[in-house]
């Protein structure tokens, strides 16, 4: 079966409005009399069809007595729901529950992540996470316990997900960093370890050894569908980019394909993990030259 054509924004929109809409006790139809439509350009708003302009829209989402914050992002999104690309600003202070992209991995097929000189949020533990969150300066003190909260439970409902499978490639650089000190390190190494023998979990490492390596250019999680077709996702300290463009997520395939012939293999990746958390409780902790 062909992909649909759909976009991020699109499939945001019609999630929220189809949730919304049940929420009312309403069904289609019922809800459709009361706002003096027919059911079916009810439906073609739901999905994306277009049918009807702002006034149209304000007036349905009043009956439903949406909050007026997800009033607002709906009446923003509908407009530019069949555009490709976004590109969300949030200011220095990074979202503490990411939307869009939570909602995308939930229907994703496969997720890949790469990360140059970090570990994957995915995979940190808290203790890691609070030492790289406080590091940037980017989340208020106050804030701090809330954010952490909010990706572990994050992380906890995408784990949860059935049929999905993770693929992390990482560089050994980033295995060495002492991030929350000598305790937390080795807590992280361990953390990783297990969950690197789930099935459905990938960790792939970049060795140090090959110097100049495909991923330099910086980190990304590219996500594929058996609905529609794959997007890339890029998240930095005041922005998040949900790349969409056909060429442009086919360069990044090309690069997950070039990671993946220059990483070590799951099996050899788990080795130099142990590797290191030998070391570090030796008190030998660094990069291992091949």
């Amino acid at each position: 079966m062909p992909k649909r054509f759909s976009t991020a924004k699109g499939r945001e929109f019609g999630a929220s409005l189809r949730q919304t809409i049940e929420s009312t006790g309403y069904s289609s139809r019922e809800l459709a009399g009361v706002v003096g439509w027919d059911e079916a350009k009810l439906s073609n708003v739901v999905n994306g069809r277009g049918g009807a302009d702002d006034v149209d829209l304000a007036l349905l989402l009043g009956v439903c007595r949406l909050k007026a914050a997800e009033r607002k992002h709906l009446q923003r999104l509908y407009p530019t729901m069949g555009e490709k690309n976004w590109l969300q600003q949030h200011g220095i202070c990074p979202l503490a529950w990411p939307r869009t992209l939570a909602e995308n991995l939930a229907a994703a097929d496969t997720v890949t992540t790469w990360n140059p000189h970090g570990l994957p949020a995915l995979l940190q533990i808290p203790g890691h996470m609070s030492a790289e969150i406080t590091a940037s300066s980017t989340v208020p003190d106050k804030e701090l316990d809330g954010w952490i909260a909010a990706r572990l439970e994050l992380n906890d409902q995408q784990f949860q997900l059935r049929g999905l499978t993770y693929t992390f490639y990482l560089h050994e650089l980033a295995l060495a960093l002492p991030v929350g000190g000598d305790e937390v390190h080795v807590e992280q190494l361990h953390h990783m370890l297990q969950m690197s023998v789930r099935p459905e979990i990938n960790i792939r490492i970049v060795p140090a050894a090959l110097g100049a390596h495909p991923g330099m250019r910086g980190p990304f999680t590219r996500l594929t569908f058996k609905a529609h077709g794959p997007l890339v996702c890029i998240e930095n300290d005041t922005s998040t980019v949900f790349v969409e463009d056909k060429a442009a997520v086919e360069g990044y395939g090309k690069v997950v394909t070039a990671l993946s012939e220059s990483s070590l293999d799951c099996e050899g990746s788990k080795l130099l993990i142990i590797d290191f958390a030998e070391r570090l409780a030796a008190g030998a902790n660094g990069p291992i030259a091949e």
